[in-house]
């Protein structure tokens, strides 16, 4: 017999991971599609208004890295549906969410350079808070996804501080 939901006609979400799990594991996804898209958002504006010297350095290694942010959001939203929630994707909501700050003004380019860095790290640690979760409820496809995340923040946070050292 088929599990329904209070919504009518609704199945429930049957994947082998408890529902208090699914919940917490998605809350946590939640927190880490804020950071990812206030980071697109910090790296796509930095893109448009770096100035100096390192201007084509940047301007191309910025447009990279909000490219592939904005390829990573679909992967976790789609992720806290397939656990059988909804996503928290309003502005409102990710500014709630989300530990990475706007930026106010144009900073100058290295500013943006230590900006951006702060904020792969934060996503970073965002990713890491939610493997105990993943963990404990055995999702190895959110410990996946979270892996990939993790190499990628990592990884652009070394190269951006290399460019300041």
């Amino acid at each position: 017999m088929v599990k329904k939901t209070e919504k009518a006609g609704a199945v429930a979400v049957d994947i082998g991971i408890a529902e208090q799990d699914r919940k917490a594991i998605a809350e946590g996804l939640n927190a880490l599609l804020a950071d990812t898209y206030a980071l697109y958002l910090k790296t796509h504006a930095f893109h448009w208004n770096v100035t100096g010297p390192m201007f084509q350095t940047l301007h191309l290694m910025f447009e990279t890295h909000y490219n592939e942010l904005w390829l990573a959001v679909d992967p976790v939203a789609e992720r806290i549906r397939s656990l059988g929630f909804p996503v928290r994707a309003t502005y409102g909501a990710f500014s709630k969410l989300s530990s990475i700050p706007e930026t106010e003004g144009v900073p100058e380019a290295s500013d943006m350079v230590r900006e951006l860095v702060k904020g792969h790290e934060a996503a970073a640690r965002t990713a890491r808070s939610v493997f105990p979760r993943a963990e404990k409820g055995g999702d190895a496809s959110t410990v996946d996804l979270l892996t990939q995340r993790l190499q990628v923040h990592e990884k652009t946070a070394w190269m951006l501080r290399s460019l300041l050292a």
